[in-house]
């Protein structure tokens, strides 16, 4: 496939708006700065001019690192293969699929679900986020997103990756019908993960189970 092909190809999957994660990108950098700088000071005082700049330095540049990753955070779907670039760009060929799972974060009451998948002779990972919710909202994957994924995954032939896929078609059901979002498969799904600051997985039985209860 030709470069020009490739990028026609492409689906974009960002669940958040490019915009919105440099607007908080840069909330994130102006903290690291902030926060580097204080503790720089405080540690300058007690050990001079060079214990100052290194611990500001420890502080802030990862914080900033973060920052800028987070800025260019994009992901996509380009014919089988699944991308996500933040610092570097880490893809995987749905065709090599080795493991997929449900991923589920909770982050200061917020709620991100994602398809993960592990694949390729390096078996790298790759976490794409399907929806976010808070409360009895949120925001998923636009419809056309949603079912172009759904599509990719039915066509690895992988029971757990079809599993996923007619999970996210159940997805789509419940919003041709328009469902509010906790009545939706997803937020369901979500919901029955126990709070908690560690993401954590939904294995490939359990998700079987909660699709075939699915009505």
């Amino acid at each position: 496939m030709s470069e020009r092909a490739a990028e026609t190809d492409r689906i974009p999957l960002d669940l958040l708006p490019p915009e919105f994660l440099r607007k908080r990108a840069k909330s994130v950098g102006i903290g690291a700065v902030l926060v580097g700088a204080a503790l720089g000071g405080l540690f300058g005082l007690v050990g001079g001019r060079t214990a100052g700049l290194v611990a500001a330095a420890v502080v802030a540049v990862p914080l900033l690192l973060l920052a800028w990753a987070e800025s260019r955070r994009r992901c996509w779907l380009s014919g089988s293969e699944l991308s996500v670039r933040a610092l570097g760009t880490r893809t995987v060929d749905l065709a090599e699929l080795t493991d997929i799972t449900v991923l589920v974060a909770d982050q200061r009451g917020v709620r991100t679900i994602g398809v993960l998948v592990q694949g390729g002779p390096r078996r790298r990972l790759v976490n794409v986020a399907v929806a976010l919710y808070a409360g009895s909202g949120g925001r998923e994957l636009g419809v056309y997103e949603l079912r172009r994924l759904a599509d990719a995954l039915a066509a690895t032939g992988d029971t757990r990756a079809l599993v996923l896929s007619q999970l996210l078609i159940a997805q789509l059901r419940a919003d041709a019908r328009g469902e509010a979002a906790a009545d939706r498969p997803l937020y369901q799904l979500a919901s029955l993960v126990p709070a908690g600051r560690v993401p954590r997985r939904i294995g490939s039985d359990a998700v079987a189970r909660f699709v075939a209860a699915l009505d």
